[in-house]
Order: C-alpha cells, then structure tokens, then sequence
C-alpha cells in the first residue's frame, strides 16, 4: 500500500498562508475577540508547521487547520485560559448610539447574539451558514457526527432568532472595533473570508 504524499515544504507554506484570512475569520467568530483570534491562528501555524508531514497532499488545508484551530480553541477553554472581553464603556455607546447609525447597530445586535450561544451552536451556524461548508465538512471540522451538526445550527438559529427577537444581550463588543463598522466589518467580512 502506497503511503500518501506529503506536500513539498514551498507547497504546504503557500497553501497554509493562503488559509490565514479564513482561520482569522473562523477564529473570530469562536472567540469574539480579534486579538485572541489572532493568537489562536498563531498558534494554529506553528502547530501545523510542526505537524507538516501529516498532512495529505490533495486534501483540504483549510479544513485541516479549522480543526488545528478549533481544537486549540476548546482546548485553550477548558484550561480557563481565554475569556471574552466585556467593555462596559464600549457596551454604553453601541445602546445609545444616534439613529444615523441604526442599521450597523443591528447588525451590532447580530454579532453579540452570536456570542450568546454556546460555543457548539456558534460554531456550527458559523460553519454552515456563513463559511458555506456542508453539514458533513461542518460535522468533520467539528468533530461530530452529521446529526449533530444538523440539530445544533437547527438550535442556533433558533435560539439566535429568539436572542434578537427580545434583545437579551449579556456580553458586548471586545472594545477594539470602530462602533461606527463594527458589525459590517465582522459579519460581512468574515462571510467573505470564510465563504469561497
């Protein structure tokens, strides 16, 4: 049995930096945070140069490193060592922004729903419905079986559409954002990262 082809070093490098903007996106939309979702790709790169000769030539680098990242993520979780960031001055000016910012304000409410569900059902709506990817890439990035996938993106929009329906929002933005693009910014542009 031939075993597989690992990719020459010059080919694994530009395929992996070519994945940057999408693990920034994807490490974004698990945190909420765009400094630790910086560390977070960081750390994703090293691992995955360090683990270079494991992956298959042929096969998905961006899938391969989506895993890297989010099991580094949960793993980073479970340790206590992430946290998301509440900034009470910020959360004040986003709630009584003036009207001409209305629309991005909703698109505001959006982000921070996403932030309200728990990290599976983030997750998983965040894979699907703005990466683009199959409920069997999803289910295999996370680590799941399709089913499960199926019934958390089902939960998420469902508890996404009850969360903006009665406005309850426990935590805001990270406090690094310009209010003024915040969510057109991180919404939008991590659909156009994420998404092919």
């Amino acid at each position: 049995m031939n075993k597989p082809q690992a990719l020459p070093p010059a080919q694994f490098k530009q395929q992996l930096t070519e994945a940057i903007p999408h693990l920034r996106a994807f490490g974004r939309s698990l945190s909420g945070d765009r400094d630790l979702a910086d560390d977070l790709v960081q750390d994703t790169l090293l691992k995955a140069w360090a683990a270079r000769d494991r992956f298959i030539a042929g096969t998905s680098m961006r899938a391969w490193t989506f895993v890297i990242l989010r099991n580094t993520f949960f793993s980073g979780m479970r340790r206590k060592k992430f946290s998301a960031n509440y900034d009470e001055l910020v959360a004040e000016r986003v709630l009584s922004a003036p009207a001409p910012q209305q629309e991005p304000l909703h698109l505001a409410d959006l982000q921070r729903g996403l932030m309200e569900l728990s990290d599976d059902q983030r997750e998983a709506i965040i894979l699907v419905g703005a990466g683009g990817y199959s409920y069997e890439e999803a289910a295999e990035i996370a680590n799941c079986a399709v089913g499960t996938m199926k019934s958390r993106v089902s939960r998420a929009r469902k508890s996404l559409e009850a969360i903006l329906e009665e406005g309850r929002f426990t935590s805001a933005s990270d406090g690094h954002d310009n209010l003024t693009a915040t969510a057109l910014e991180n919404i939008i542009g991590a659909v156009e990262k994420i998404a092919p």
